[in-house]
């Protein structure tokens, strides 16, 4: 009998769809990667099996590193397995060329990468002789319960009509790869011309990303500070007392951005006007008129990871993966992969029964406080059809995230706050606008000043919220008064009873957080914050919702910005790319306008409004020119903004300037070339940060610091030193790997620990622990008589040891666990506990136990590796 291959791109999304289908299709046996019955075989993926890669001719892995095979644009992409995952992706050939399976089903998430997914499989299970040439269909489902499974198979759409999808796919995949090689390489090379790996990570999407932080950093760092001052008065009325700001009614807005209405640039204008108005009689004037606030739309991918960081602090990979979790494993949450905020118009039945899911059933926690506000808008008919919600014309592929109609079971805390997130904005996206009352009063004093008499006017505002519409499900109640805002009676004169002068500061613009640079991401970096402008942006942003939060993660991981609270901080290293390709004049990959029209041409290429051949072209002659530019550019410095160092020169005390691959004295006047010290600003492949060469030139050492790559590649951490050469009488920077500490160990000279207090006792042979060098070693491992070899680094694998976790170590026999070694092998980060292994010694990893499949007398025990400083 002929049978459907389905497959999915998780294993547990497979095990859904056998749920759903048991009922209409039979019982499917279980097998070790697949399940089966009459009609079905149903299997999957683990997300991606395979990876592009140039034809051999095209390869890059000789000189990589060099110019001399750039620009590597191939004709065609071969592909290659990917190790981890080659035993399921050699169980899927198997099925897809079995004889009896006659078709096949793509059942992997419904977009651009689950698309490419599954055409990558189908691709590389052919032979170059024998395509699968078996009929394709598309399962594209928005919900994971199994009626919304069931209905997709109902209507299963043809291969035809996903070849668009398929070929924006492709396009952004080689699109990445041709960019990321090509740039990668070639910024790489010209940063390691003089020696070492500078490893200079770019990319389409995450280098126009990198330069919006850049950017604002710049503005940050050039922001002059300018004093101003505010006059703002306490007035007594009958009714109480209340306060205004002095203001010019007759300020415009001109040239200078930091004016406004009620700033005074002069203290003793603003002092004048304090003393002309003490203690003088006010007239009162107010205008008072309601307004209106409604709820903003439903929830899209990024919006909803820019409202979980700016109310809770989630990062947008957290966000996009809680969102997974409620509709991949909880059910409770439609599609979250989606750039829309609006549902199909034929929703509207859906919408109600999913109020109702929400007003009748017992949600835990907090959740059940959402029923009462679902019953009221049920019982008052407001789900209703508006094309605020519902429009079938701002409905792509996907539609937003909603909850579906399955009430959610067990929640974690951070995944019931996500879900609450959505739940409430379902809801008050039906509810009224609020309503309020704004008052803005005016109170004028007519005094002298200067032996002139002039008015002087003050501001007061005030805001009653008279109903609350949707903030009710948010918990806004009905405002009775303004305590701000007392009474005045008509014609009634006040008393301007104090009058105060506030000393303040222009500000600079604050720095990007994940919420507002996902916002600019979407906006192809403008800040919008417009729901309308916003959506007109939106096919223009750089990157789709789906992909913005590992665009943001990738650039954190290559160190390009640093997490400090909730700001993201580009470091030295950024600031190092972007003036290297604005010296190159390499604008494509730093203005994030052009990049958004890319991605706004994929958009047009999923819509079969644009050939693949066209964009691939553009993007190729965009590679050749990125390359081009970084070969014929053979002057030493590059054009910049640099920096003047605070600490001086350590041969002349003169003042060392930036450049752009050095630090370099320039004499006492600045100018001239000075005494001829100069250190490079990337030695071992890691950017020095302004503050830490100041401190280096200060002190003559600094570290160890972690980051530094071997010339294959490899990261290794080291201590710098600034140490006096005889032959050059100058100063240079050399790499301390702790030559002194290795001198006093086995017969070397004695240590001194006595200024040093134990970080406890050593675990081999009771001795004193110290730190010494870039280590903690135990006091009889070094100096004159050594009798004990125990020796722990202080960093491991990039995971800084702080004292108090070796103290823990040797008084527990293991650290808490640590989250940021990072593997030499995958360069992936991971967790793990430090732990003293007494069987071989030395200190070792130990892992958190895996949950366990098998009974718990058969446990194994944590797994063991040894710890390599």
């Amino acid at each position: 009998m002929s049978k459907s291959l389905i497959i999915a791109e998780k294993p547990s999304v497979a095990q859904d769809i056998v749920r759903a289908l048991t009922p209409q299709s039979g019982k499917f046996e279980k097998y070790d990667e697949y399940f089966e019955n009459e009609h079905y075989v149903v299997s999957s993926a683990v997300g991606h099996l395979v990876e592009i890669k140039a034809p051999e001719e095209f390869d890059v892995k000789r000189g990589k590193w060099s110019f001399n095979n750039l620009p590597v644009i191939p004709p065609h992409f071969d592909l290659n397995p990917i190790d981890k995952s080659k035993g399921r992706l050699n169980a899927l050939v198997k099925l897809i060329r079995r004889k009896d399976v006659t078709s096949l089903i793509n059942a992997c998430d419904a977009g651009r990468e689950g698309e490419l997914i599954f055409r990558l499989i189908i691709q590389y299970a052919g032979t170059a002789k024998a395509a699968i040439t078996k009929p394709v269909s598309r399962l594209w489902l928005q919900s994971m319960t199994p009626q919304a499974i069931r209905d997709g198979f109902d209507k299963l759409r043809s291969d035809k009509q996903m070849l668009p999808l398929a070929d924006a796919a492709r396009c952004r995949s080689e699109a990445d790869w041709l960019v990321g090689i090509n740039g990668t390489r070639a910024m790489t090379a010209f940063n390691s011309r003089d020696g070492g790996f500078f490893l200079t990570t770019v990319g389409r999407v995450q280098t126009p990303t990198l330069s919006i932080v850049v950017e604002r950093e710049e503005k940050i760092r050039k922001h002059v500070y300018r004093d101003y001052w505010e006059v703002r008065g306490s007035f007594d009325a009958v009714a109480g007392q209340y306060e205004g700001k002095w203001f010019d009614p007759k300020f415009k807005k001109g040239e200078d951005a930091e004016a406004r209405a009620d700033r005074l640039w002069n203290k003793a204008d603003a002092d004048a006007i304090a003393a002309a108005v003490q203690g003088q009689p006010a007239s009162v004037s107010e205008e008072s008129k309601p307004t209106t606030s409604s709820c903003g739309g439903l929830y899209d991918l990024t919006t909803l990871q820019r409202e979980a960081n700016s109310r809770f602090g989630f990062s947008a990979k957290t966000t996009l993966s809680l969102a997974q979790a409620l509709y991949e494993k909880h059910k409770v949450l439609t599609y979250p992969r989606t750039d829309s905020r609006f549902l199909p118009e034929d929703y509207l039945a859906v919408a109600k029964q999913t109020a109702e899911m929400i007003a009748s059933e017992d949600l835990p926690g907090p959740l059940r406080e959402l029923a009462a506000h679902a019953k009221t808008a049920i019982k008052n008919g407001y789900i209703k059809p508006t094309k605020k919600v519902f429009d079938n014309a701002k409905v792509s592929d996907h539609f937003a995230i909603i909850p579906t109609l399955q009430a959610p079971k067990s929640l974690t805390e951070i995944e019931a706050k996500l879900y609450d997130l959505v739940v409430k904005r379902f809801l008050a996206v039906f509810f009224p606008p609020a309503e309020f009352q704004v008052t803005t009063r005016i109170s004028t004093v007519k005094a002298q000043i200067n032996g002139d008499s002039k008015e002087f006017n003050f501001q007061t505002n005030g805001k009653v919220l008279v109903k609350p519409g949707w903030l009710a499900v948010y918990g806004k109640e009905v405002q009775e008064d303004d305590a701000n805002l007392v009474a005045v009676a008509p014609g009634e004169l006040v008393a301007t009873e104090s009058v105060d002068v506030k000393a303040l500061q222009t500000k600079p613009p604050a720095r990007y957080t994940e919420a507002t640079l996902l916002s600019a991401m979407e906006g192809a970096g403008k800040l919008i914050d417009d729901d309308e402008l916003r959506e007109a942006m939106a096919e223009k942003g750089l990157g789709t919702p789906a992909t913005r939060a590992a665009t943001i993660e990738g650039l954190l991981t290559e160190k390009y910005m640093l997490r400090e609270g909730r700001e993201l901080i580009p470091t030295a290293k950024a600031f190092q790319l972007m003036t290297l390709l604005r010296g190159l004049d390499v604008q494509e990959l730093t203005r994030p306008e052009l990049t958004g029209d890319w991605e706004f041409k994929l958009a047009e290429m999923e819509k079969g409004r644009l050939e693949r051949d066209a964009f691939m072209a553009e993007i190729a002659a965009m590679t050749e020119k990125v390359v081009q530019k970084a070969k014929s550019y053979d002057r030493d410095t590059i054009p910049g903004d640099y920096a003047t160092l605070k600490t001086p020169c350590p041969k002349c005390a003169g003042i060392v300037k930036e450049n752009y691959r050095r630090f370099t004295c320039t004499g006492k006047d600045g100018a001239s070339e000075g005494c001829g010290f100069s250190i490079g600003k990337i030695p071992g492949g890691r950017s020095f940060e302004l503050h830490e060469v100041e401190k280096f030139l200060a002190d003559k050492k600094i570290g160890p610091l972690e980051g530094f790559r071997s010339k294959a590649g490899w990261p290794f951490t080291a201590e710098l030193a600034l140490v006096y050469d005889e032959e050059i009488s100058n100063w240079k920077l050399e790499f301390d790997f702790g030559e002194d500490a290795k001198k006093a160990e086995g017969d070397g000279e004695p240590v001194d620990f006595g200024g040093q207090e134990s970080l406890g006792a050593c675990p081999k042979c009771q001795g004193h622990v110290y730190e010494h060098g870039s280590n903690y070693v135990c006091e009889h491992a070094v100096g004159a008589a050594v009798t004990c070899d125990f020796k722990s680094g202080k960093i491991i694998l990039q995971q800084p040891i702080e004292t108090g976790q070796m103290r823990k170590l040797l008084a527990e026999g293991k650290t808490e666990l640590l989250e940021n070694f990072v593997s030499n092998k995958t360069r992936r980060k991971f967790k793990a506990f430090l732990a003293y292994d007494k069987k071989e010694g030395k200190v070792m990893f130990e892992f958190e136990p895996r949950a366990a499949k098998v009974p718990a007398a058969k446990k194994a025990a944590a797994k063991k590796a040894t710890a390599k400083s």
